[in-house]
């Protein structure tokens, strides 16, 4: 079956990684600007990528990425600031991380739902940011934790909207492409 997601570029140093993943999983996938409008989509799902903006900068823009989080009807997976961007979009906090995370980082799943299906609930992941998300808005359930770090990742309450601070397309990260099945499923779902 046809399927394409494509992987929205916010100047990520692994925004090609992201896009290598869906590739080697046999999606069809382009990296694309985050200026791209709205209407020149034509996907079944987008990853925002990371980058070097910080989220903590009030002015912080991520191009059309609001515009892609309030029309879409098809799944979307931030990851780092893109996952920021999208918690503090629906209403959640974020600011300059107490301990900014750079490698491993031990993962607890507390939610096994969506994009952690057949994982174990503790695994390795590979980080790296100096920003996080503070605090979750009211539509958005927490997924997972570290140590270090309360929301490793959500999802929201009724959109197939999910969020990953951490790096799943970095060989280091376990599961990073179980994760990446599983939302590739998630889009399936939705066509």
């Amino acid at each position: 079956m046809w399927m394409k997601i494509d992987v929205v570029d916010n100047g990520g140093q692994w925004t090609h990684r992201e896009w290598k993943s869906l590739n080697e999983l046999e999606v069809e996938s382009e990296i694309i600007s985050n200026s791209t409008p709205f209407e020149e989509l034509d996907v079944d799902g987008l990853v925002l990528s990371g980058g070097a903006p910080r989220i903590s900068d009030k002015e912080m823009d991520l191009g059309k990425t609001a515009d892609y989080l309030d029309r879409s009807d098809f799944p979307i997976l931030g990851i780092c600031v893109g996952a920021q961007y999208m918690a503090r979009h629906f209403g959640g906090k974020t600011g300059s991380a107490e301990s900014p995370e750079y490698g491993k980082a031990e993962l607890k799943v507390v939610e096994k739902n969506d994009l952690f299906v057949n994982m174990p609930e503790e695994f390795t992941v590979w980080e790296s940011h100096n920003d996080e998300i503070k605090e979750l808005g009211d539509d958005l359930i927490l997924l997972a934790s570290s140590e270090s770090c309360l929301v490793q990742a959500f999802k929201h309450k009724k959109r197939k909207l999910y969020g990953l601070q951490f790096h799943p397309e970095v060989d280091h990260t376990e599961y990073g492409e179980q994760i990446f099945k599983n939302f590739i499923e998630e889009c399936l779902d939705s066509m």
